[in-house]
């Protein structure tokens, strides 16, 4: 039986448009599913169910319908601020937390015609890869519930992966989009740096973070993608190279193009932790390549660029300086978790020097990545190197291990983020127990165009839109 969230967001949206459906219609539809589907998921922490139906009928009463998302229904993750609604930041630390202004990502997503129906699941200010905090349930891949979702937007990546939301927005620090993605089966793009604002809570970490989408296709994305980029101007923000190819939907829409793309394994993390991919993570990649070459694209193995033995450090010197940025001070640092609690005393010990030491090995990093990586329109890898993690496999005792642990898992996202490149997963690949697995493009500086092109190529191969997990 047909039911409103079979549409794609592109076809909700047209939908929309033409009157076929109301906003407020779409509205109670989602919550009517979140009411029913989210006990088992972990996919919100905060419904705002009066507000949502409130914008919707506002919406429907103004006279236009030209906003990119109009009528559109979200969700805002928990580390970004909304006036007027509870924002924890995934932590004991702010419950209770209710801001006065929004961040400039909530209200670029309302210049859209977006409709939020809450808050997001997320973990204790996004640091983690893994979305399992103190103050909420799990969040879980509904492929196998047993199994967490990524993170840190892991609450948004559940709600569009069980149709609990048509897409979503999260930001990416180290892979924070592109991790969930790839655990529930998913689209995610980090865009370039610069592309869209990057104002969240707790922004900053070294120009790390960018908002990005998540979507069941790659057009979905695309529209999601052009929704951010076109709520500007941010005059304020450094803005990637554009293209001349009008709205990122065209490109994702046509999916042209013939692209030399380079392969590796690579992965700067491996002088320090190790990387030891497993063979799901391998047919994934095996999975891509066979359908990339089927198409006529050009495919070579990328050189191997060498050992980087001071990234594990520069790395971790941002990151925890970004952390102890975090507003949490005497008393209250009790109640942070484990792996905060490291970040954050870690990141107070360093000084001036250290992190300019860590910024400048990271921008000299960054050249020589971009360097490496300039004769191919793009370099695909494996997303993630093991199948979505089962809840509780993180050790939540010992932060350092943990961290080990996140780099194990995830060992080809953060770097894209020291380059400030834009990247997208795709879901190429089901294991035998239906898990699913993805695979990684990462672009030129600016070319989004070119990684939705060769995502549409491969969708229309292997129509993941059309794979659903049981609460579909």
């Amino acid at each position: 039986m047909f039911e409103l969230h079979h549409l794609s967001a592109v076809d909700q949206l047209d939908w929309l448009r033409r009157g076929e459906i109301s906003p407020r219609e779409l509205v109670d539809h989602y919550l009517a599913r979140i009411e029913r589907l989210d006990g088992d998921l972990g996919a919100f922490v905060t419904l705002t169910p009066e507000r949502a139906r409130a914008q919707a009928e506002a919406l429907a009463a103004s006279p236009g319908r030209a906003a990119a998302l109009w009528g559109v229904p979200l969700a805002d993750k928990d580390l970004t601020a909304r006036a007027g609604v509870p924002t924890g930041y995934g932590s004991r630390a702010f419950a209770g937390y209710v801001p006065e202004t929004s961040d400039e990502l909530a209200d670029a997503l309302d210049a859209t015609g977006g409709i939020s129906l809450g808050k997001t699941n997320a973990p204790e200010f996004g640091m983690p890869s893994y979305t399992e905090s103190l103050v909420a349930p799990p969040a879980r891949t509904p492929w196998d519930t047993s199994r967490g979702a990524g993170g840190s937007s892991g609450g948004a990546a559940v709600a569009v992966s069980a149709g609990l939301l048509p897409v979503a927005p999260g930001t990416d620090g180290g892979g924070s989009v592109r991790i969930p993605a790839a655990a529930t089966g998913l689209v995610g793009l980090k865009p370039s740096r610069g592309r869209v604002p990057a104002g969240t809570g707790l922004d900053g970490l070294g120009g790390l973070v960018v908002p990005g989408p998540l979507a069941r296709s790659v057009a979905d994305a695309a529209l999601l993608l052009d929704a951010f980029v076109d709520a500007g101007p941010y005059d304020h923000a450094t803005r990637a190279p554009s293209w001349d190819g009008g709205a990122f939907l065209n490109a994702a829409v046509r999916g042209e193009g013939r692209f030399q793309l380079g392969v590796t394994r690579w992965s700067p993390w491996s002088d320090e932790y190790e990387i030891a991919p497993h063979p799901e993570s391998d047919d994934a990649l095996a999975a891509a390549l066979r359908e990339l070459d089927a198409l006529g694209h050009g495919i070579e193995d990328l050189p191997d660029p060498g050992a980087e033995p001071g990234y594990a450090e520069a790395f971790r010197t941002v990151w925890q300086s970004g952390a102890a940025g975090i507003p949490v001070e005497g008393e209250r640092l009790e109640l942070l978790e484990p792996l905060t609690r490291w970040l954050i005393d870690e990141g107070r010990k360093l000084t001036a020097v250290d992190l300019g030491r860590a910024i400048s090995w990271l921008r000299d990093f960054e050249r020589r990545t971009i360097r490496a990586f300039a004769g191919y329109d793009a370099i695909i890898t494996p997303t993630l190197a093991m199948t979505p993690r089962p809840i509780g496999w993180y050790d939540h005792d010992d932060p350092e291990r943990n961290f080990a642990q996140q780099c194990a898992y995830t060992p080809w996202t953060s770097f894209v983020n020291v380059v400030g490149l834009p990247a997208i997963t795709l879901p190429v690949h089901q294991t035998a127990e239906g898990l699913p697995m993805g695979a990684q493009l990462i672009g030129r500086p600016g070319r989004e165009d070119v990684l939705l092109a060769i995502g549409a190529q491969l969708e229309r191969r292997l129509h993941w839109e059309r794979r659903h997990p049981p609460q579909w």
